[in-house]
């Protein structure tokens, strides 16, 4: 293992390279020049801590860094809680783009790719994942880069973002190893999935990587256990039938007997995090949202990841990814239709085959 590449394991080895933090206060990562903007309190006082204003239809180069050398951490927050808030982290999209590449290798709605869905934050203690209060997002996945690195931030907002607080810590080092692979991670959604025909997670994707991470968003349109549908992996060339297929939701997440215990006479889905799996958050209610009033005829809406870290997915050439919609009920299982959205993250050598469009912002807002 490089060096440069942290981990409890390898904290007592000497670290080879140069340590470099791109933010508000210091927009180049330059060394020697952070926090350098004066305040009312003076020189040097706190002068810059955050973009002040993304702008309604604006691209903000939030981190734009020459390599060769490796993202260790992204911490990102904005504004809380204003008139236009419940959309804003599904109107803001994060792009990332590796060695001068016009096409990104990352893209998803803000909150998604921290694991907060339906443009709401959650709690989520995660090892490459973690949010804290009140929206502290946080990323581990190392992002290796060989000539440049580029994160952007695009605000599809109906109004400005006041206030965007942001920090990119890497390492700039003389050398990557040659089979080093690069970050990738895409969003989508099916408002209404189809009966009997599998929701794609990933797919179209050529070339050698190792899948790394789900992200599920869903919306239970339906009454009755809703996870039965087993997640499947197909690996090069596989066509009818995948290579891996899994045996249930919740068990791909990693729980089990539908996170159920009984409390006071009553089923209860419990929610949890762990460092490799999780369902963080459940809601059925419309709370805290247009004139913060209740609205319990909303519909339920649950979030899970899934790292593949200890246990990666290998592919050579292709990969795609796809999970069932079943439910089970008094009379056994059943096809279901949802609304499902998700982030798939992965490593792959590069070039890598462009993604399709994102949904426009309206198809991307929560029901």
């Amino acid at each position: 293992m490089q060096s440069y590449m942290s981990g409890l394991g390898t904290l007592p080895l000497a670290k080879h390279g140069r340590s470099r933090a791109i933010n508000a206060e210091n927009p180049h990562g330059e060394k020697g020049k952070g926090g350098m903007a004066a305040s009312a309190l003076g020189p040097s006082r706190k002068g810059s801590p955050c973009i002040r204003g993304l702008s309604p239809g604006s691209i903000t180069t939030l981190a734009e860094m020459e390599g060769p050398g490796v993202i260790q951490h992204i911490w990102i927050t904005v504004t809380d809680r204003t008139e236009l808030d419940y959309y804003v982290l599904r109107d803001l999209v994060l792009r990332m783009y590796w060695d001068g590449e016009d096409t990104p290798s990352v893209e998803s709605p803000l909150g998604d790719f921290f694991c907060c869905g339906f443009g709401r934050g959650c709690t989520v203690n995660s090892l490459p994942v973690a949010v804290n209060p009140t929206r502290g997002m946080n990323c581990y996945f190392p992002m290796p880069f060989r000539k440049k690195a580029k994160i952007t931030i695009e605000n599809q907002h109906a109004g400005e973002v006041p206030a965007f607080f942001y920090q990119v810590d890497y390492c700039l080092t003389d050398e990557l190893p040659e089979d080093i692979t690069y970050f990738h991670a895409s969003w989508r959604r099916e408002k209404l999935t189809e009966k009997q025909k599998d929701y794609t997670i990933l797919d179209e994707i050529k070339g050698k990587g190792h899948y790394v991470g789900t992200y599920l968003a869903l919306t239970t349109l339906e009454r009755y256990w809703w996870g039965e549908g087993e997640v499947k992996f197909y690996l090069d060339g596989d066509e009818e039938y995948p290579t891996i297929c899994g045996t249930g939701t919740e068990d791909y997440f990693g729980g089990a007997w539908s996170y159920a215990s009984q409390e006071d006479g009553r089923t209860v889905e419990n929610t949890y995090c762990t460092p490799f799996m999780g369902y963080p958050y459940y809601s059925h209610h419309d709370s805290e949202v247009h004139n913060h009033y209740h609205n319990d005829d909303t519909m339920p809406q649950r979030g899970f990841y899934r790292w593949h870290i200890m246990d990666p997915v290998l592919f050579e050439e292709d990969i795609r990814v796809t999970i069932q919609q079943i439910g089970t009920c008094h009379k056994g299982n059943f096809e279901r239709q949802d609304d499902v959205a998700s982030v798939a993250y992965w490593y792959q050598n590069e070039p890598h085959r462009p993604f399709k469009p994102l949904m426009k912002k309206e198809d991307r807002w929560p029901r």
